[in-house]
């Protein structure tokens, strides 16, 4: 093995030994992982790809960064927070991404986030591969185990490597950590090396294998890498026994190259803390991003012009499946991802029927596996692709928040805006079919506020293939809400007379239903599946109270487009917000309240919801808990006559 592998281990300590001290120096901010003792881990798996390959890696990334990259400058940037850092100083030592090299300090998350990126390869037939590397406390996380089955049946070309240096933060492997390592990769069938950083001409040799089984037979493999990390987890406390620590220092591969080659080691050594510190003399110069660089704030559409609403004969889920067959027939970037959709099922609202059929290639049904599948959906849409995601019921998108929250939408900023993650998360909610407390709910107020993430909510009065169609182009991350009740409606059946029915010219259209002779004295807004409930309470409402109420009809829920909301509540004085959800902090949360700070008058506001208990099966009761027509009547006339 040549001098100057040492030479490139040498430099990825000295670069993580002077992040130290140039936090005890008060020079950078936040936290740091170094990788001192795990350096030819990194040189035997990231240093022997190519860049058309990949990289995902954890908050002890520097190593695998630098072996990749060979940007110095640019990561002793990134953690002294700087603009010329490689993520502008946002990500920090934790959150790097330069080509094809990304890192998340969330642990085991990333992994389906590498599976998809590599399923994206596959779909492609590039021969191109991808590295994600774990530590051994991630072996706690269930998501790997998820990613690990759907590798293994789908045959994607991803290397997992384990760098298992014993210890997850301060606790010892012996505590937390049941049975053997290799066999829970062997269990699903992947392929498995096993390697140790002591030997260093044997793990790059390892390496080489490793990447070249991946490569050749395009299937997954699991390296896993005895190490150990002579400095503490972060930049704190070490509370490791110190006989075992120096034990392991004297059988490091740099401390022994040190001792067998010194005159070699000190020329090494002092080359590179020569470049380190022209390189931090220059960087200390350098601005930092500005606010108005990083955020931009979103302008409303100032020009809302109203057209009539067309009247469609068709069921809700037949315009949702023609919309994927025409726009799956039309890019080949369209991938289709869910829980039982293969045909003739076609999942279990039928969105999906005869895709796979039609687009075998890009149609994948999965294990019951939420994180995973959403994960999966993040890194397709990271290489370039357009996934919809298919969570069978609302109820389980708890399971892929991480997914949504941690990854999905931060990446675009995270990373400085070098890429983005146009991901489509669709999933059925709400009640009225019996289906009980784990199977009914309405959780979107879970999924607005969401940084980066628009939601939208389908109704019965707009053409889900407008709205789709909006979703297709955009380069962020989207959620699609889907009501269970509608899918078998026809869109826009009219049956009040004297109101007229606009839609706006939104993306995602605001629908309108007013008196057609008169003004309105009250603004109701609502959204989804409920919408159309209120919708046939209109008159009813009219003639129990006197109040003449126009109704807005939400698409897209977050962010709002208050314009029409606040356009109407100027005339009417009055603003009701119906939500299916219970209204804790809800959608009628952020409208009464944008309305209230907003408004020079004094406004009258009810929010009007589902009551904050689980949704009963049985029909009589789980009515009375969901809006109904007799409540939503109920309600306003109590809250009117107040």
């Amino acid at each position: 093995m040549t001098h100057q592998i040492y030479r490139q281990a040498l430099k990825i300590r000295e670069v993580e030994n002077k992040f130290l001290e140039l936090f005890s120096q008060g020079k950078l901010n936040g936290t740091v992982h170094t990788s001192v003792g795990q350096e030819f881990s990194a040189l035997a798996f990231a240093g022997q790809i190519t860049s058309d390959d990949f990289i995902f890696s954890n908050h002890r990334c520097h190593g695998h960064y630098l072996a990749y990259t060979q940007d110095t400058r640019g990561l002793l940037a990134e953690l002294m927070g700087k603009k010329s850092g490689t993520c502008g100083g946002v990500g920090s030592s934790q959150h790097l991404c330069k080509g094809n090299f990304f890192s998340n300090g969330i642990q085991g998350g990333i992994v389906p986030v590498a599976a998809g990126f590599a399923l994206a390869n596959k779909l492609r037939q590039n021969g191109n591969i991808g590295i994600v590397f774990i530590g051994d406390g991630t072996l706690g996380e269930g998501v790997l185990y998820e990613t690990f089955n759907i590798i293994s049946k789908w045959e994607i070309p991803l290397m997992i490597v384990c760098e298992n240096n014993s210890y997850a933060q301060s606790t010892h492997q012996s505590i937390n950590l049941a049975g053997d390592i290799l066999k829970r990769a062997e269990a699903f069938g992947v392929k498995t090396f096993h390697s140790n950083t002591w030997a260093a001409e044997q793990i790059m040799q390892n390496g080489k294998d490793s990447i070249d089984f991946v490569r050749a037979e395009q299937k997954p493999a699991f390296h896993l890498v005895d190490t150990y990390r002579l400095n503490a987890h972060s930049k704190g406390d070490d509370d490791r026994d110190k006989s075992e620590i120096a034990d392991y220092a004297k059988k490091d591969p740099i401390n022994v190259f040190a001792e067998t080659e010194t005159e070699i080691y000190k020329k090494f050594l002092k080359e590179i803390n020569i470049e380190l510190e022209n390189y931090v003399s220059e960087i200390e110069k350098h601005h930092e991003l500005t606010l108005s660089e990083y955020y931009t704030k979103i302008k409303e559409q100032e020009n809302v012009e109203w057209s009539e609403l067309e009247e469609l004969n068709i069921r809700q889920v037949q315009l949702i499946n023609e919309f994927f067959k025409e726009k799956m027939a039309s890019s080949e970037k369209t991938v289709f991802i869910g829980e039982d959709v293969l045909s003739p099922y076609g999942g279990a609202f039928k969105v999906a029927k005869d895709l796979s059929t039609m687009f075998s290639d890009r149609v994948f049904s999965t294990p019951i596996s939420e994180a995973a599948i959403t994960g999966i959906g993040n890194g397709l849409a990271l290489a370039g692709m357009k996934p919809y995601v298919e969570i069978m019921f609302g109820d389980f998108t708890t399971l892929a928040l991480d997914q949504i929250i941690n990854h999905a939408s931060k990446f675009y900023h995270m990373y400085n805006k070098q890429v983005t993650c146009p991901v489509v998360i669709r999933t059925p909610m709400g009640g009225g079919r019996g289906y009980g407390p784990t199977h009914s709910q309405t959780l979107d107020k879970f999924l607005i506020g969401i940084d980066n993430v628009k939601t939208i909510a389908l109704n019965i009065f707009v053409n889900p293939k407008t709205i789709l169609e909006a979703v297709q182009l955009e380069e962020h991350p989207v959620v699609v809400i889907e009501n269970k009740t509608d899918y078998g409606k026809k869109l826009n059946q009219r049956n009040l007379k004297n109101y007229k029915f606009l839609k706006s010219n939104h993306a995602y259209p605001i629908v309108r239903i007013s008196p057609l002779k008169s003004e309105p004295t009250v603004t109701i807004v609502s959204y989804g599946g409920v919408s159309g409930l209120v919708a046939n309470q209109l008159l009813d409402i009219f003639s129990e109270t006197d109040l003449k109420p126009e109704l807005l009809i939400l698409s897209k829920i977050n962010p709002i487009d208050f314009q029409p909301i606040m356009q109407s509540v100027q005339k009417t004085k009055k603003l009701i917000v119906i939500e299916e959800g219970s209204i804790t902090g809800g959608i009628g949360s952020e409208i009464v309240s944008f309305v209230s700070e907003h408004s020079n008058e004094y406004v009258f506001c009810k929010r009007i919801g589902a009551l904050s208990v689980p949704i009963p099966s049985v029909k009589e009761l789980e009515s009375n808990v969901l809006p109904s027509e007799k409540s939503i009547i109920q309600h306003i006339k109590t809250s009117i006559n107040q």
